[in-house]
């Protein structure tokens, strides 16, 4: 049966594929799950680290006796 997604083949070391098969198996679902669910939460980690990096550069400039209120922002 087609699937709708498309597919991406990895090869990983003998104690990666362990690790995965162990994670996917104490919580009964595939290794393809797990996988995918494990690639999700490190783009999203990814993208925290680059948003924070943004922050802190922003903070680097920010002077609070001119930024506005939060009142004159919302007029």
């Amino acid at each position: 049966m087609p699937t709708k997604n498309p597919r991406v083949n990895i090869v990983v070391e003998p104690p990666l594929y362990n690790a995965l098969h162990d994670l996917a198996t104490s919580e009964g679902i595939s290794m393809s799950t797990i996988a995918r669910d494990l690639i999700r939460e490190a783009i999203d980690l990814r993208e925290d680290v680059a948003l924070a990096a943004f922050a802190d550069k922003r903070m680097e400039s920010f002077d609070r006796k001119t930024a506005l209120s939060n009142e004159d922002a919302w007029k």
